[in-house]
C-alpha cells in the first residue's frame, strides 16, 4: 500500500500517520500485555500490525514534513519513495533501529535531494539498521556527510550520487540537469587556477558516501563530487565492496580506513587530490587488514589539496594511490595515468610521527604484505606541488615541503616524482617488547601470522609492534614481507621507482629556505644540497623482488564475499490504527496508569494517565511514581526539567554502579514496563510564569521476539480551544520560541535569554543519543546513573513551591527508592548532612566550585567538574559503543585522560567540523582545540556539539572547558607532546 503523507508541520502528521506510529518497535509492557479477549474487553479480534508499506514523498513545500513523517515510521518491509524532481529539504533524513527497509528515488539524475539549508549535519543517515538499501537518487549540498551508514549490517548504496556545488554557482532547480554531470578535463593544480569543470571548496561537506562501523556493505554504480575529505569512504567496517563507482574533485577520491576485508573493483578516480587510499588511522574502534584493489582507473588526480585539516590535508596533489600503516593489500590490473606526484605512494607513520613516536601503540605504523603487480602506470610524477612557504615558515606546517624533498632527492630526474614512491622506512627489531595484554593482563587474541587483534577496548601496549613481529612461541621477529612489486608496465616517461629515504636531508632544505626563500627552485637547491650519496633517492627495486629474495611472491588475497541477508525478527512491524485506538481510549480508574497503552505511542499524553492533574506533568505522579533530579544535567537551552520514574508496582529496579557493578556507562537497570517522564519548561521568575513546552517519555517495552526495547515518544504542550492544556504526540519534532529568566539554584547566577529555535527532536533523533551498543535496544535512559542520582531531591525550579512535585520528600534519592521498595541491590549508604551518600560514586555539580570534594578552583576540582559536564552532555555518544564511537574520542567517566580523551588527538575527518584545527585538545591552547570550537558553536550544523536540542551556546560550560584546556592541561598529560606545530607531520619541524 502506498501512503501519501500530507502535513502542516513537524507536529501535525495527519491522522493516518499518527495512528500508525509505534515508537521504536511496538510490543507490550511487562505482564500487562494487551489481549483482545481479556475479560471486560471487546471480544472481536483486532489486527495488531500493519504490513510493509510504501511512503511516497513528492517535491513541494511539504516535502520535508512528509519525509520526516515517513522516516520515523519505517518498519520491516517498508519503503520510503521520493518522486522525480528537485527537493528543498530543511531537515536530515534519519533512519534508526529497524531492518529490511528501502529508500529510493527515480534515478540519480531524476531525484535530487537538496539539503543546503538543513539544520542537520548529514543528508541521509542510517544508524543501527539491519538491512537497508538506498538507491536511485542524488544528495546535494549536505552540510556535512551526504550518505552515512553507522552500525549498519547489510547496507547497499546503489546508483546514488553525493555532490556539492563547490565554489561556483549553486546547483539549483533550474540548472541541476546539466550541473550534476561533472567532467574531468583540467583540474586546478593550485587554488585560484582556472577550472572549466568544477570549483572545489573547503566549505563542502566531509564525506560523500560514508559507511562506518558497519558490516557487509556494498557501494555500486555510485558517485561523489566535491567532498572536502573523502568522496567514497568505508571505515572501521568488516566486508566492504566498492565497485563500478566514480569519485571526482574530492580531496581523496576513495578511502578504505581500518577495514577488515575491503575491495575496490572497476572504479574511476579522477580530478581528486588523491585517487585511492587504504590505511589505518590511530585511536579508533578497530584496525584493518586485507584489502584488494583491481580493475580500477586512477587518472589526472591533480586538484590542489583543499582539506581544512586532518590527515588527508597532508596528501600531495597528484597521488594515484597511497597506503599508510595497513597490512595485506593486493593491487593488480589497475591503470594509473597522469598523476603529477606519483602513481603509488607507499609510506608509514614513522614519516608523520617520527620513529617510535606514534602515540597509539596498538597501531602498526608500517605497511607489510603490499603486493603490487600487473598494473599499467603512465606519466607519473611530472609536476610536484610547490611548498606553501607561509605555512612552513610561519605556521610550522611542513607537510607541503615533502614533495619538494622528493623532487630534490630524485637525482635521476631532479624535480620529478616517480611511478612508485616509497619512504624507505622499515620497522626495527625490538626483542624486548612484550606481547600486548588486555585490561586483565591476559594476552590479546592473535591471528595465525602472530598479529595481535586489537580493539579500542584494549590498553595501549608498552611498545609499537607490527603484524609479523611475533612467532608461534611469542618471540619477536622482523616481518618477512614488506612489499612485493613485479610484472607492472611502467611507461618510460617517468622514473619507475624511487626510495626517498624518509626525511633525511630535510634539515638542509630548511636551512636553505630560512635565509632566502627565493632559493627554493630545483636548480638552486640541487646546487646547495650536495652531500653524501645516501641523501639522494635510489631507484633500486631489488628490495621488493620477492621471487629473487624468498623464492616466491605473496599469494593472492581472497575477494570479499557478502553473505545473503536474512531478517533477524527482532523488529516489530507497525501497530494498526485499530489496535492503537483500543489501548489508548481505554477508560481508566482514578490514580491508575493505563499500562496496556504503554505498548504503543498514544496520540495524547493524558491517555496514559500518569499524573494527578492531566494538564500538569509537575503534579504528583500516579502509582508510586518518583520525581528525581540529577547532579549534572544535559544542557537544553537553559530549560528547567521535571523528571519522574514510574516503576511498575510489585517490581524493582536494580542498583548497578560503575565501581563494583561493572556498569561503567550504564544507568540503573529498570524492569520492563518502566516509564521515565521528563518535562521541559521555561521559567521566568520576573513574571512568575513557567511555560510547559514538551514531555518526553522513555517506555521499556517487550518486542514480539521477547526482547526489551526502550521507546521514546515526545509530546508538545499547547492550549486547546477550550483553554485546556494538552500534550500531543509530535514524532516528527517541532520548533518553538522560548525565553528564560531565573536565578540558578546552585550558583545564584541570573540566567536570562531567549531563542526562536528551541528544537523538540523527532523520534529518530532521540534514539541517536539514547542508543548504545552496550545498552538495551532503543532509546535507553542516559541520566539516572547512581553517581548522578546520589543527592537529595530538590526540584530544579522554585516555581512549584511545595505544590505537586515541589513537595516531594527532599532526602537522598537512592535511599528513598530503597526504602520504598523500588530499588534492589543497594549497598549500605552513609548519608552526610547534605543528603549525599559518601561511600559510593558521585558526580559533582559541574558548575559549583568545590563540589567535587577537592579544593574549590583547584586543578583537580576543575577537571572533575569538567568531566562531569562532558559525561552528561557528550559521553552518551562519545564512548566506544555510542553513536560517535567511530571518532575514537571517548569521554567515559572512568577513562584515563590521554589521546582517547582528546589530548593531541588528530580528528578522524576533516571538513567544517574540525574548525580548521588539527587536534581535539591542545594543552594550554583552547584556540587551537577542536572541542572548544565545537562546544561553543550553536548554529553551524557541521560544528555544534551536542548536535541536537541546542540552539544557544552554553556560555558557562564553554568558560569551564576553556579554563581546563588553557590552565589545567599541560605537558604532563599523556600524549601532550604529540601536538607539536599546527600541522600533521610531527617527525620534522623547521
Amino acid at each position: 500500500m502506498i501512503q501519501r503523507l500530507r502535513t502542516s508541520g513537524f507536529a501535525v502528521l495527519g491522522i493516518s500517520a499518527v495512528l500508525l506510529l509505534s515508537g521504536c518497535f511496538g510490543g507490550s509492557s511487562g505482564n500487562d500485555r494487551a489481549d483482545a479477549n481479556r475479560p471486560g474487553q471487546e471480544t472481536e479480534q483486532l489486527p495488531r500490525f500493519s504490513e510493509g508499506r510504501v511512503f511516497r514523498v513528492e517535491p513541494g513545500e511539504q516535502a520535508t514534513e512528509e519525509m520526516v513523517a515517513a522516516m520515523i515510521q519505517l518498519r520491516p518491509g517498508d519503503s520510503l519513495e521520493f518522486g522525480c524532481g528537485y527537493f528543498e529539504l530543511y531537515h536530515g533524513l534519519l533512519i534508526q533501529a529497524t531492518e529490511d527497509v528501502e529508500i529510493r528515488g527515480c534515478g540519480k539524475d531524476e531525484t535530487v535531494l537538496n539539503f543546503r539549508q538543513s539544520d542537520n549535519v548529514t543528508g541521509l543517515e542510517a544508524l543501527n539498521v539491519r538491512g537497508i538499501t538506498v538507491k536511485d537518487l542524488t544528495i546535494l549540498d549536505s552540510p556535512g556527510d551526504a550518505f552515512k551508514l553507522k552500525g549498519v549490517k547489510w547496507g547497499t548504496l546503489l546508483n546514488v550520487r553525493a555532490i556539492w556545488s563547490g565554489g561556483g554557482e549553486p546547483i539549483s532547480r533550474d540548472n541541476f540537469a546539466s550541473r550534476l554531470h561533472v567532467e574531468c578535463t583540467n583540474p586546478p593544480f593550485n587554488e585560484g587556477d582556472p577550472t572549466p569543470d568544477y570549483v572545489p571548496s573547503a566549505s563542502s561537506g566531509r564525506y560523500g558516501i560514508y559507511p562506518v562501523e558497519s558490516e557487509n556493505i556494498l557501494v555500486d554504480n555510485s558517485e561523489s563530487i566535491g567532498a572536502s575529505d573523502a568522496g567514497i569512504y568505508v571505515g572501521q567496517t568488516n566486508n566492504a565492496i566498492i565497485r563500478n563507482s566514480r569519485a571526482a574533485y574530492n580531496v581523496m577520491g576513495f578511502e578504505i580506513e581500518n577495514v577488515q576485508g575491503g575491495e575496490y573493483d572497476s572504479n574511476l578516480a579522477e580530478c581528486n587530490t588523491g585517487g585511492f587510499l587504504i590505511y589505518d588511522l590511530e585511536n579508533i574502534t578497530q584496525y584493518g587488514d586485507t584489502s584488494v584493489m583491481l580493475n580500477n582507473l586512477s587518472r589526472n588526480n591533480n586538484t590542489y589539496n583543499f582539506a581544512p585539516s586532518g590527515i588527508v590535508s597532508a596528501v600531495p596533489r597528484g597521488t594515484g594511490f597511497i597506503t599508510l600503516g595497513y597490512d595485506n593489500i593486493e593491487i593488480y590490473n589497475n591503470v594509473f595515468e597522469d598523476n603529477s606526484t606519483a602513481a603509488i605512494i607507499y609510506t608509514s607513520y614513522e614519516l608523520i610521527d617520527g620513529k617510535g613516536k606514534t602515540s597509539d601503540k596498538k597501531l602498526d605504523p608500517y605497511t607489510e604484505g603490499l603486493h603490487i603487480h600487473n598494473n599499467v602506470m603512465k606519466n607519473s610524477g611530472y609536476d610536484l606541488p610547490p611548498p606553501d612557504l607561509e605555512k612552513v615558515l610561519v605556521e610550522g606546517e611542513v607537510e607541503t615541503v615533502l614533495p619538494t624533498l622528493i623532487g630534490i632527492k630524485n637525482i635521476n630526474r631532479p624535480g620529478k616524482g616517480a611511478h612508485i614512491v616509497w619512504d624507505g622506512l622499515l620497522d626495527d627489531l625490538n626483542a624486548d617488547c612484550p606481547y600486548p595484554v588486555d585490561a586483565n593482563g591476559q594476552p590479546v587474541p592473535k591471528k595465525a601470522n602472530g598479529k595481535p587483534i586489537h580493539t579500542n577496548e584494549h590498553p595501549n601496549p608498552e611498545c609499537l609492534y607490527n603484524a609479523y613481529k611475533f612467532d608461534n612461541q611469542g618471540n619477536r621477529k622482523l616481518p618477512e614481507w614488506g612489499a612485493c612489486i613485479h610484472s607492472n608496465d611502467f611507461s618510460s616517461d617517468s622514473l619507475a621507482y624511487m626510495n626517498f629515504h624518509g626525511t633525511r636531508g630535510l634539515e638542509l632544505l630548511f636551512a636553505a629556505m630560512d635565509p632566502d626563500p627565493s632559493l627554493l627552485s630545483w636548480q638552486s637547491l640541487s646546487d646547495i644540497l650536495t652531500g653524501p650519496t645516501e641523501f639522494f633517492a635510489d631507484s633500486d627495486m631489488s628490495e621488493h623482488d620477492c621471487q629473487a629474495r624468498f623464492g616466491r611472491t605473496l599469494a593472492s588475497l581472497p575477494r570479499v564475499t557478502i553473505p545473503p541477508f536474512e531478517r533477524s525478527g527482532e523488529f516489530d512491524p507497525a501497530p494498526s490504527e485499530a489496535f492503537i485506538n483500543r489501548l489508548c481510549e481505554k477508560p481508566m480508574a482514578p490514580g491508575k496508569v493505563n499500562r496496556d497503552a504503554l505498548a504503543v505511542d498514544c496520540p495524547r499524553l493524558d491517555q496514559y494517565n500518569l499524573f494527578a492533574n492531566a494538564q500538569d506533568p509537575r503534579s504528583m505522579p500516579h502509582e508510586g511514581g518518583v520525581p528525581f533530579v540529577l547532579n549534572s544535567k544535559l544542557f537544553s537551552d537553559y530549560a528547567t526539567k521535571y523528571r519522574v520514574a514510574f516503576i511498575p508496582p510489585g517490581t524493582k529496579a536494580v542498583y548497578m554502579d560503575g565501581q563494583n557493578g561493572g556498569n561503567l556507562n550504564g544507568t540503573i537497570h529498570f524492569p520492563n514496563g518502566t516509564v521515565i517522564a521528563k518535562t521541559f519548561a521555561f521559567t521566568d521568575e520576573s513574571k512568575g510564569t513557567e511555560e510547559l513546552v514538551e514531555t518526553r517519555l522513555l517506555i521499556k517495552r517487550t518486542s514480539q521476539s521477547g526482547k526489551a526495547v526502550w521507546s521514546g515518544p515526545t509530546y508538545s504542550w499547547s492550549t486547546d480551544a477550550n483553554g485546556q492544556k494538552v500534550a500531543k504526540l509530535v514524532p516528527g519534532g517541532e520548533t518553538r520560541s522560548v525565553s528564560w529568566h531565573y536565578q540558578d539554584q546552585h550558583t545564584g547566577k541570573l540566567l536570562a535569554g531567549s531563542t526562536d529555535s528551541y528544537a523538540i527532536p523527532n523520534q529518530n533523533q532521540c534514539i541517536t543519543c539514547h542508543s548504545n551498543d552496550d545498552q538495551e535496544a532503543g532509546a535507553a535512559p542516559i541520566g539516572p546513573k547512581p553517581r548522578n542520582l546520589n543527592r537529595a531531591y530538590v526540584p530544579e525550579s522554585r516555581f512549584m513551591g511545595t505544590e505537586g512535585q515541589g513537595g516531594f520528600p527532599q532526602v537522598n534519592q537512592l535511599k528513598y527508592w530503597q526504602d520504598q521498595g523500588l530499588l534492589a541491590n543497594v549497598p549500605a549508604l552513609q548519608i552526610d548532612g547534605r543528603g549525599v551518600a559518601t561511600n559510593i560514586e558521585r558526580l559533582p555539580h559541574w558548575d559549583v566550585p568545590g563540589d567535587s570534594g577537592a579544593a574549590s578552583g583547584s586543578d583537580e576540582d576543575v577537571e572533575a567538574r569538567l568531566r562531569a559536564y562532558l559525561e552528561v552532555n557528550c559521553q552518551h555518544c562519545h564512548n566506544d559503543k555510542g553513536a560517535a564511537s567511530n571518532t575514537g574520542y571517548y569521554l567515559d567517566h572512568y577513562r584515563k585522560i590521554d589521546a582517547g580523551y582528546g589530548i593531541c588527538k588528530k580528528p578522524t575527518a576533516t571538513g567544517g567540523g574540525s574548525c580548521g584545527r588539527q587536534h581535539v585538545v591542545v594543552p594550554g591552547d583552547p584556540g587551537r582545540s577542536i572541542v572548544s570550537c565545537r562546544v561553543e558553536d550553536a548554529s553551524d550544523p557541521q560544528r555544534k556539539m551536542p548536535p541536537i536540542a541546542k540552539s544557544v551556546s552554553h556560555t558557562e560550560a564553554v568558560e569551564l572547558l576553556n579554563y581546563w584546556i588553557g590552565q589545567v592541561v599541560d605537558s604532563g598529560y599523556d600524549n601532550a607532546d604529540a601536538c607539536g606545530g599546527s600541522g600533521i607531520f610531527q617527525s620534522i619541524t623547521p
